[in-house]
């Protein structure tokens, strides 16, 4: 199924108002907002709504970016979402991702630090079952606390709505 972006021509007040949490006004026209949103604001009062919640997740979580954009990758890979994968490559390099970092988000190597080899089990178990184990849990709350914990929980939630809906509704990259 594919649901291309939204025409310019039916951009409208409401469009506008849905993404005024997350864009600045230069950017909120089909070419500057991207395929994503531009794709989204087909609903703008459920693009609103749940803009809001990624904004909390992309600039008020409590996860470092570094780690935000680890387990984001991890979600992308797992989903074969090519769209936030793309994007989220160049953003987890910017938030100091390595190659090497990257590589290990796609399974394709094994994480060089203990921990993000924890991270990445704890976004795939998430993925598996919806839930951590105690141990996982545990384990996590020996360098995040009990509020980083939870924002990676949604954080993983987030981005694997993201990701569903970006397949289903076929965003493509921009290119």
């Amino acid at each position: 199924m594919t649901l291309p972006p939204l025409p310019q021509d039916q951009w409208d007040d409401a469009v506008d108002a849905a993404l005024s949490r997350m864009l600045p006004a230069e950017r909120r026209n089909p070419r500057a907002a991207g395929n994503a949103l531009a794709t989204m604001v087909r609903h703008p009062a459920l693009t609103k709504a749940f803009l809001s919640f990624n904004v909390h997740l992309l600039f008020g979580s409590t996860l470092t970016p570094r780690l935000r954009e680890l387990a984001i990758l991890r979600v992308a890979h797992q989903r074969g979402c090519e769209y936030e994968w793309h994007h989220h490559t160049r953003m987890g390099a910017e938030a100091g991702l390595t190659e090497s970092d990257i590589a290990a988000a796609r399974g394709s190597a094994a994480a060089t630090d203990e921990f993000d080899r924890l991270l990445l089990r704890a976004v795939d178990e998430l993925m598996e079952k919806s839930a951590l184990s105690e141990e996982t849990w545990a384990d996590l709350g020996e360098r995040l606390d009990e509020r980083q914990r939870m924002d990676l929980v949604f954080t993983v939630g987030g981005y694997t709505t993201l990701a569903m809906a970006f397949n289903t509704f076929g965003v493509q990259v921009e290119h």
